[in-house]
């Protein structure tokens, strides 16, 4: 089990003492966030690209390491890209 900071143990603590309470219209928030999460998740589109064999060998071994589909690894890469949340390294100097 992951160690929870200070903070972290008193809302827990907080939650199971009971002292929350439900806010209004939070079922229908959760229901929107919900249905946007499954449109934003869906993989309705397919593409065919062209890698040379080393390319695709060494992502099919990058994935295998995360315990990945290499199709998932190239997907969450893509999406990184797009967001613009794929960071390169630093240059080693």
């Amino acid at each position: 089990m992951a160690r929870l900071s200070a903070g972290e143990k008193r809302l827990r603590d907080s939650f199971d003492r009971g002292e929350w309470r439900p806010v209004a219209g939070s079922a229908a928030v959760k229901a929107r966030l919900q249905r946007l999460a499954v449109g934003h998740l869906r993989k309705d589109a397919k593409i065919n690209v062209r890698l040379s064999q080393q390319d695709l060998d060494g992502l099919r071994r990058r994935a295998s390491e995360e315990g990945l589909p290499y199709q998932t690894l190239i997907s969450s890469l893509l999406h990184k890209f797009v967001a613009g949340r794929l960071v390169e390294k630093a240059a080693r100097g």
